[in-house]
């Protein structure tokens, strides 16, 4: 009988023993995790995640099974998965697979049995690192020590535009970096037609299609990383109504001349506060991110209107003179919360107005 046993390897030398499911192989990738408790189908088709591996600090996943209606993408788009315990008797009545099989259906590697409350807090004290996940114990870190997230906006964003809702609603541009689902429902049930374009387009091309208003979304990977795509985003600023979300906001936050960095370890999970700086309330978000926007980059050209409430660092800017505004949350969380859903009524609230002081 085939062995299960599998071994995940950190950069920095550190060795997990556990079992294999989902499919076979081996794989390299940036080690994060997330704390949701639920919404793990969503985690799995989040193109926000890929070339990344995945630890899940819920003890355990896969007790509601697989749904399809609850994808954000149509494929998963992590590298591998970590779990500290898979369900494999699911009971919900929408169920129509296990995770395994999802997983091995769509040959993403999975592990179980690893202790991932010390693995996460190996991340939280030394900060993302990259790790393999091989059939043998590893002794050659070199390529493992060499992996580095390239392409990611082009890896996953759509090939052709696609259209969504009723084609007399209000017309909104949906930019692909790596969209998750949720965000075109938002619009599209709050009566908007939306054009979902691919990363590779340009402002000319999306001007062209007179929208009445543009949405720069989530997405993956190193936000410096495509210039080009930088420099058609400003080239549409001051022209349409804009509203970004998580890389929207980052991409965005480069196109006006701020900065972005790195961080320790990122926000990914569901319970992240945030705190809008105008009014002091504080709402929970979903967030996925690794990397932040420099508030101090923005002087002088937009207004930080969101901080997180745990860290400080940047979770929304206001640009009113050019009509814009991005977070760094997701104000779509599926699966919740939806404290910051009215942002996008205040987007479409600004773009039938078309006013310039949002």
């Amino acid at each position: 009988m085939k062995s299960s046993r599998v071994y995940l390897t950190l950069q920095n030398g550190k060795q997990f023993v556990g079992h294999r499911f989902g499919s076979d192989g081996e794989k390299i990738g940036e080690l994060v995790f997330t704390t949701g408790m639920t919404g793990y189908i969503e985690t799995l088709t989040d193109p926000s995640y890929y070339g990344q591996i995945v630890t899940q600090t819920f003890p355990l996943i896969g007790n509601y099974g697989f749904i399809s209606p609850d994808t954000e993408s149509k494929k998963p788009w992590v590298s591998a998965y970590i779990v500290r315990e898979k369900c494999d008797e699911p009971s919900n009545f929408r169920c129509e697979e296990t995770i395994e099989q999802y997983l091995k259906d769509n040959g993403i590697i999975g592990i179980y049995g690893i202790d991932t409350r010390e693995l996460t807090k190996i991340v939280r004290e030394t900060g993302v690192m990259n790790a393999a996940i091989t059939s043998k114990p590893l002794k050659d870190f070199s390529e493992v020590n060499s992996y580095v997230i390239k392409d990611a906006i082009k890896s996953v964003t759509i090939k052709e535009p696609e259209y969504y809702g009723d084609p007399n609603g209000l017309k909104i541009v949906v930019w692909d970096f790596g969209a998750k689902n949720n965000i075109t429902r938002e619009l599209v049930k709050r009566g908007c037609y939306c054009i979902k374009v691919p990363s590779f387009w340009t402002a000319e091309q999306i001007l062209d299609l007179n929208p009445a208003g543009l949405m720069l979304t989530n997405g993956p990977g190193d936000p410096t990383e495509d210039t080009a795509l930088i420099a058609e985003v400003s080239k549409c600023a001051g022209k349409l109504p804009i509203f970004g979300i998580c890389l929207g906001h980052q991409i965005f936050a480069l196109a006006m001349g701020g900065k972005t960095k790195k961080m320790k370890y990122g926000h990914r999970g569901s319970n992240q506060p945030v705190r809008n700086l105008k009014t002091g309330n504080v709402y929970i978000s979903s967030q996925n991110h690794g990397y932040e926007v420099i508030s101090d980059s923005l002087e002088g050209v937009g207004i930080l209107s969101y901080i997180n409430a745990n860290d400080g660092t940047c979770e929304g800017f206001d640009y009113p003179d050019i009509n814009a505004f991005t977070v760094q949350f997701h104000p779509e969380a599926c699966a919740g919360p939806e404290d910051a859903n009215f942002l996008f009524d205040r987007f479409l609230k600004n773009v039938k107005e078309r006013k310039y002081n949002a």
